[in-house]
């Protein structure tokens, strides 16, 4: 187990400068989401942004004294370089059209310019102003100068402003703000999955009926989404393949959206070209209507009725079974929902599929149904199964990250010891 000090150093740090507009209580936020993703923050303000939010109450949730000056700092003399030195990245949430110019004409006359200034870290910025300020040519050059110099700017909303107003110059929301800067934090060093590519599926497909009717399931997607955040947040290129939900596609991942089985199966075949591993999370359906109709079906019209109460169905292809025979020494890891005789069953798909792993979970139960935040599951593995106590889908999808990146390993030990 890591010691206290080794867990320490392993803590993402966070900068969070906080300037001097109404957005600033939303940095309170911020600041939270980034300590529940696990990170350390330490704030700086601008004078103005005083007037906002008081030091005090950063302080409080920071649980670190807050920079208002360079001179009055208890834990240096010279706060913005230790500051600077300190963090792993920088964030400016909110940053005013006011210092947004100061950083991109490199003028340091407080602490927050001052440590930007001395930063060798990635720096964010998630501007906030009125919609005439961010659009006036003198922001828009500031933020071309920004660009080219690396940094990342959280490109503000559209919407109803503090003033009245109605534009482009709203505060991002707190969460995209939250999901950028740990994607930042996630590629500054090597990781699990660093330079690996993880193909992950989600969600229900539709099989139509006709224009209007649909055979579904109730999917939420809400496993697969999270597995895509845990494969991102661990280093790799993530491609999610994602039947109809209605989640917000995770930042940084790249999204494929389909509606049928036939359009995830081909998605996913050619995603798997390019990738090391696949969890297949999505409930596809396992059979399509046969002819649908081209049009919405009438029970009036005795054809259309006919269809309607006799429907033919076949079989849709099976991605499991396809990308476990293509795998090589690539993972595989496929799902098992079920309502009864949970092992059996999925010990049965673990041995007909040919994957590597089976993750199976009781969809009767109330912590493991579909649509809920919590999962229950055993994962199988020829090897034998592992219980794990019912967590968030969140923790879930970390665990499992843990073990695909395991078994990659393995297998490409494996394959360098057959080389050799």
């Amino acid at each position: 187990m890591a010691t206290t000090e080794e867990q320490v150093s392993q803590t993402p740090r966070v900068l969070l400068c906080v300037t001097g507009c109404i957005a600033a209580y939303k940095a309170c936020e911020v600041l939270r989401g980034l300590q529940r993703a696990g990170c350390d923050v330490r704030v700086a303000m601008t004078e103005d942004a005083c007037h906002f939010v008081g030091g005090t109450t950063f302080e409080a949730l920071s649980t670190h004294p807050v920079a208002l000056d360079l001179s009055t700092y208890p834990d240096s003399s010279i706060p913005h370089i230790f500051l600077s030195g300190w963090a792993d990245v920088a964030l400016v949430c909110p940053c005013t059209a006011n210092v947004l110019a100061k950083v991109a004409a490199g003028i340091a006359d407080d602490c927050v310019t001052s440590t930007l200034l001395a930063c060798d870290i990635p720096v964010l910025i998630a501007p906030a102003m009125n919609n005439r300020m961010w659009a006036n040519q003198a922001t828009q050059a500031n933020l071309t100068t920004l660009i080219h110099r690396g940094i990342e700017v959280i490109s503000p909303d559209t919407g109803l402003l503090a003033c009245g107003d109605t534009g482009t110059g709203k505060l991002a929301d707190v969460s995209d703000i939250v999901n950028q800067t740990l994607f930042r934090i996630s590629r500054l060093q090597p990781s699990l999955l660093s330079n690996k590519r993880v193909l992950i599926t989600a969600g229900p497909t539709h099989e139509a009926i006709d224009p209007v009717r649909y055979i579904a399931n109730r999917s939420s997607g809400k496993m697969g989404y999270a597995l895509a955040e845990a494969a991102r947040d661990a280093g790799a290129d993530v491609v999610l393949i994602s039947g109809p939900t209605a989640l917000t596609a995770p930042y940084g991942v790249e999204v494929v959206y389909v509606e049928s089985a036939a359009q995830m199966y081909e998605a996913a075949c050619k995603a798997f070209e390019q990738a090391d591993i696949a969890i297949l999370s999505a409930a596809v359906a396992d059979y399509t209507p046969q002819h649908p109709a081209d049009h919405k079906l009438k029970k009036q019209h005795e054809q259309d009725r006919s269809l309607l109460s006799t429907l033919a169905l076949k079989e849709t292809d099976d991605i499991l079974a396809e990308l476990s025979r293509q795998k090589g020494s690539r993972v595989v890891i496929g799902f098992a929902a079920e309502t009864t005789d949970l092992l059996t069953h999925a010990q049965e798909k673990l041995m007909r599929k040919g994957c590597d792993l089976i993750v199976a979970n009781d969809v009767s139960r109330q912590d493991s149904t579909f649509g809920s935040d919590t999962n229950r599951i055993t994962i199988l593995s020829p090897e034998g199964e592992e219980q794990l106590p019912t967590m968030s889908k969140a923790q879930v999808a970390k665990e499992l990250i843990i073990r695909a990146a395991e078994l990659l390993k393995e297998n490409d030990s494996g394959c360098q010891g057959e080389v050799s």
